[in-house]
């Protein structure tokens, strides 16, 4: 799977820890960067990944700030994503199994590293469960531009 991620400087250690990790799973990453420590704004990073997934050149998109608020709100602001900020697994499945989210958004400042790395597992390996949920996650749809 092709995975789109970005940080800002915030968020750029945690991102090379789960990017690392994906490769490591067999999965193709897009860096959207930040490529440095510099300080730089999250909704840049954040447009970046929405841009990416919801244009097809990636499958889903991680996301990482310093709270994983901030560059949710600038994700979402891309027609066509439905990003969430998570805290652990059971947030990130969620998230799949009843959002149908397309980007994972977590806080470098807020998750530690090993819950972070399971919460993208459980994002990555959770389906869209449909059902009741489609016609809500539709009804989402309905308020993009």
């Amino acid at each position: 799977m092709k995975l789109a991620f970005g940080s800002d400087h915030a968020g750029r250690a945690l991102r090379l820890l789960l990017a690392d990790h994906v490769i490591a799973a067999g999965h193709e990453v897009l860096d959207l960067g930040t490529h440095t420590d510099d300080s730089v704004d999250y909704p840049d990073f954040g447009a970046a990944v929405g841009r990416a997934v919801a244009s097809g050149e990636a499958e889903l998109g991680i996301a990482v700030c310093g709270s994983g608020i901030g560059i949710a709100i600038a994700a979402n602001k891309v027609d066509g994503v439905r990003a969430a900020t998570v805290h652990d697994v059971t947030s990130a499945r969620m998230t799949r199994l009843h959002n149908d989210a397309n980007v994972c958004c977590l806080g470098e400042r807020f998750t530690g590293p090993q819950v972070a790395l399971d919460a993208v597992d459980a994002f990555l390996s959770t389906d869209f469960e449909g059902g009741r949920h489609a016609r809500r996650v539709g009804k989402i749809a309905d308020l993009e531009n």
